[in-house]
């Protein structure tokens, strides 16, 4: 995929950022706390590894939520700051981080909806605070998301789907 991470993420940014998810991931009893940015490339995880191709997850992730941006453009919303997703078993609940990155929390039984967006709210806070932080050290509030985003998810999701 073209357009790659332009900011880098620190040591103390990610022993901030990995205790930020390791309590949240204790507070809302979720299973896995993923931090995706909008160009589908990972960058951080806490909680119970995943079972899954991680950089496929990011791509995919991230292009859920582009496409989802679209549609709320669509209904003449700027944009959904969430979204969830519920299986039978297993559910994911994601959320914009400062425009730039995604926090997906992987779920199960163990705990409720409910819960995972009480407790989340908090952490998006915190976690929007820091990466606005960051990107001020980096040279600036982080750009929006490239327009050609959604072509490239859209390879990529042919890619990974053989199609």
């Amino acid at each position: 995929m073209s357009g790659a991470s332009s900011w880098s993420l620190g040591e103390d940014d990610h022993h901030r950022i990995q205790g930020l998810l390791g309590g949240f991931l204790r507070e809302s009893n979720a299973r896995t706390a993923l931090l995706v940015d909008r160009t589908g490339q990972m960058v951080a995880t806490a909680g119970e590894s995943p079972a899954f191709d991680a950089t496929s997850f990011a791509s995919l992730a991230a292009a859920d939520f582009s496409a989802n941006d679209q549609l709320a453009r669509l209904i003449g919303e700027a944009e959904f700051g969430s979204l969830f997703h519920q299986g039978e078993k297993e559910s994911m609940y994601l959320a914009d981080i400062a425009r730039r990155v995604i926090l997906v929390v992987l779920f199960d039984n163990r705990t409720t909806l409910g819960l995972v967006k009480l407790r989340v709210k908090g952490t998006v806070g915190e976690l929007s605070q820091l990466f606005i932080e960051m990107f001020s050290r980096q040279g600036g509030i982080a750009p929006r998301v490239e327009q050609d985003f959604l072509g490239d998810a859209e390879d990529e999701i042919d890619r990974l789907f053989g199609e």
